[in-house]
């Protein structure tokens, strides 16, 4: 399977088949790094010049040709619509001069597929927290291909979050790697900002009790920013409000899992997405789930966007029946596969 990953500002391209990860190649943007931000424009063109090079370097890696592939998956959405459409259309021309199919893949289940490809024991039944700069989700997985929605974020993704509060605080993008290792040097606690959303009054038949929010506490940085910058304590206070920021963010993401946890008696979880890979969050959480539980969380490399977890994902589907027509086409709103609204029934 060769998958294909052109989002946002990863290019990247994989062979992947049952022996696991045969060759993955990608290349980060560096050119939005003085905007504070993607710009999707300089993403799509970046995509077209990288694209062709990814694919064979992946090919190379994997000690393949061409001509041996014998599928192809790509991102279909969510994502930046001219990026996605850079992927989505090679993959296609590569798929339609070789008589191959072509499988759509649904970004965020890729992230879910991405850390089993690392750790072979994180298969459902399985509670999925999904945290990127685009979403923030909690699903329960009973099995591949059926999700049931828990939560979701109602305004800001977490690593979104970050990224602004990185902005605010003049630290660069992309912002959470740069907050996690500031942070490591601050002491949390020194402030006090919000937790967004754990009302200890909600309860599991109440859609609060796991949704998400950080718009708030993105705004409440700003604001206690702002009054650091007038009383000229702020380039003193850097590292404590990043820690407090961290957090607060990672207390919210660990205690609506929890939850999640508790509410479905299922002690397995599965993180996915770039702020997957926090290692605090990571530490937090195998703390909070206990030693009942299981946590397992993707490496870097497969943390960030990258082209094997389409490969995967892609190849699971193919091999369950299912391919994309011809008239496959890129949906930056691409509804999550398999996704039930809300309510679970307990597991056990």
């Amino acid at each position: 399977m060769l998958g294909i990953e052109t989002s946002c500002d990863e290019t990247s391209a994989a062979i992947v088949d049952e022996t696991g990860i045969r060759g993955l190649a990608i290349a980060s943007q560096d050119a939005h790094a003085a905007f504070g931000g993607v710009v999707p424009e300089i993403a799509a063109r970046e995509h077209v010049r990288s694209l062709d090079a990814m694919v064979d370097h992946a090919l190379d890696q994997a000690g393949v040709e061409s001509g041996e592939v014998r599928a192809v998956g790509v991102t279909a959405g969510p994502g930046l619509v001219g990026a996605l459409l850079v992927g989505v259309n090679w993959g296609k021309a590569f798929a339609f001069a070789r008589e191959l199919p072509v499988i759509g893949v649904h970004h965020m289940e890729g992230h879910l597929y991405g850390t089993a490809l690392d750790h072979p024991e994180a298969q459902p039944p399985f509670v999925g927290l999904l945290v990127s700069g685009g979403h923030t989700m909690l699903v329960h997985a009973p099995e591949w291909g059926r999700y049931r929605l828990l939560g979701a974020t109602r305004d800001d993704a977490a690593g979104e979050a970050f990224d602004k509060v990185a902005r605010r605080l003049g630290l660069g993008y992309p912002g959470g790697p740069v907050i996690e290792r500031i942070a490591s040097g601050g002491r949390p606690g020194c402030f006090s900002l919000p937790r967004p959303m754990l009302n200890g009054r909600d309860g599991p038949d109440d859609p609060a009790y796991f949704d998400l929010s950080f718009s708030g506490l993105k705004t409440a940085v700003a604001l206690l920013a702002t009054e650091l910058e007038a009383s000229g304590e702020i380039e003193g206070a850097i590292a404590d409000l990043a820690a407090e920021f961290q957090e607060a963010v990672i207390e919210v993401l660990v205690e609506k899992t929890a939850r999640a946890v508790e509410s479905l008696g299922c002690g397995r979880v599965v993180l996915g997405g770039g702020v997957a890979r926090n290692a605090y969050l990571r530490q937090r959480l195998v703390e909070r789930i206990g030693p009942g539980g299981e946590v397992y969380a993707p490496s870097s490399r497969l943390a960030t966007d990258n082209a094997a977890m389409i490969a995967e994902a892609a190849r699971r589907r193919l091999l369950a029946g299912e391919s994309s027509p011809w008239s496959l086409n890129a949906d930056p709103a691409l509804t999550f596969p398999g996704l039930a609204q809300r309510r679970p029934e307990r597991v056990s």
